[in-house]
């Protein structure tokens, strides 16, 4: 059963990059006190993901600002490094957290896991965009497969 509105987002964490490596980033660090929209996305440098949906919260950056979003967070099921390359040939800067959850764990734990098996991508997390006060979700959009709507920056901003 997925994550539903209302409900505390689970405990867990995620692997991100820093200027010395590596590092681990606990639900507790991202969510405890914040505003956070966090949207997650089948694969870096996948065609939808990386043409649309990244690019849509760099737009929406000041926008998403301005409503009191603290951070945007991308999170997807590949390793840091992946998502440390991704971030900065999308020319991410400090602007969009970029999360690896490379085993898979918080897509399985938030119930929004997806099988990618036909597309050779193995165990993936599905599209989605999940509004976070203080670690509670107050806005679950997730995307009916092959969809791009709800999950999009625009579509958040709307919400909020």
């Amino acid at each position: 059963m997925s994550i539903k509105v209302g409900e505390r987002m689970p405990e867990g964490k995620f692997k991100t990059m820093t200027e010395s490596g590596p590092k681990d980033l606990s639900t507790g660090e991202l969510f405890h006190g914040k505003k956070v929209v966090l949207f997650s996305v089948p694969g870096a440098f996948t065609p939808t993901c990386d043409a649309k949906h990244l690019p849509g919260y760099l737009g929406q950056f000041d926008a998403l600002k301005s409503k009191g979003i603290d951070t945007i967070a991308c999170m997807a099921v590949n390793d840091v490094f992946v998502m440390n390359a991704w971030g900065k040939a999308s020319n991410v800067g400090g602007k969009v957290l970029m999360l690896a959850d490379g085993n898979g764990d918080y897509s399985r734990a938030l119930g929004l896991e997806m099988d990618g098996k036909g597309f050779g991508m193995g165990m993936r997390g599905q599209r989605f965009a999940i509004v976070v006060e203080d670690g509670v979700a107050k806005q679950v959009n997730i995307e009916a497969p092959g969809q791009f709507k709800v999950s999009a920056a625009e579509f958040i901003l709307g919400q909020l």
